[in-house]
């Protein structure tokens, strides 16, 4: 697998999941220069310091991922974005139907990159059954990342699992991120349902993970991350 030229230590992106930003400057300032890469979701967004939190992050030379999935009309994802673009954030996510992502992608700027999420990591077929998709898992992903590159996104949200079907059928400049990774086993995480080791993820193709509750419920959340480095390090290489 050639992977993108990417620094080792920033394919690791840490998921802040923490109730306040007090609690993640802590855990930011535990972690140290063992993480890079910080995404920050929802729950940050609702604590009303999230933009605090984002430049307090830049300024230690961090990187950051907006994690908020838009899904709204066109425009009001647009505009979204287009507010987001200059506030010095890597990634953003929106969900990936169309015409929503059509209109990040047209927002984004020259600096932020849209990533569409394909299908999310906590469902699995029966999930989709319920939804009312009757298609394969695996071939929702893929149709979905095929119309997020032709949208003018930048990447994709995907498991690990479906990342070979990914790079086998799609162009590679697609960036891809890999959520719901567990460092031992294949065994479902809380409501992970589809998972994949670090080396998985890589050995399949993927360009970064993300990887939360492993490193921050860990007894040392520093050596945890540290652990996940030298995993992606020996799979990478340099």
């Amino acid at each position: 697998m050639q992977h993108k030229d990417i620094p080792n230590r920033d394919r690791l992106i840490f998921a802040m999941d923490v109730p306040d930003c007090g609690r993640a400057r802590a855990l930011a300032e535990e972690l140290g220069d063992a993480v890079t890469f910080y995404k920050i979701g929802l729950e940050l967004m609702m604590s009303g310091e999230y933009f605090e939190l984002l430049d307090w992050l830049l300024q230690r030379d961090k990187k950051v991922f907006c994690d908020l999935k838009f899904f709204d009309i066109p425009a009001t994802v647009g505009s979204a974005v287009r507010s987001l673009k200059d506030r010095g954030a890597s990634f953003v996510t929106v969900h990936g139907n169309q015409s929503v992502m059509e209109a990040a992608a047209e927002n984004k700027g020259d600096s932020l990159k849209v990533l569409g999420v394909t299908v999310l990591t906590s469902l699995d077929r029966g999930d989709l059954d319920d939804l009312g998709f009757d298609c394969d898992l695996e071939a929702l992903v893929l149709s979905r990342a095929k119309r997020a590159l032709e949208s003018g996104c930048d990447g994709v949200i995907s498991s690990g699992l479906e990342v070979p079907r990914l790079r086998e059928y799609i162009d590679n400049k697609l960036v891809v991120v890999s959520p719901g990774i567990r460092p031992v086993d294949n065994k479902p995480m809380g409501d992970q349902k589809r998972v994949v080791t670090v080396e998985t993820a890589f050995a399949n193709g993927a360009d970064y993970i993300v990887v939360g509750r492993p490193i921050r419920d860990a007894e040392s959340p520093r050596a945890a991350a540290e652990s996940v480095q030298a995993s992606i390090a020996a799979q990478v290489g340099s």
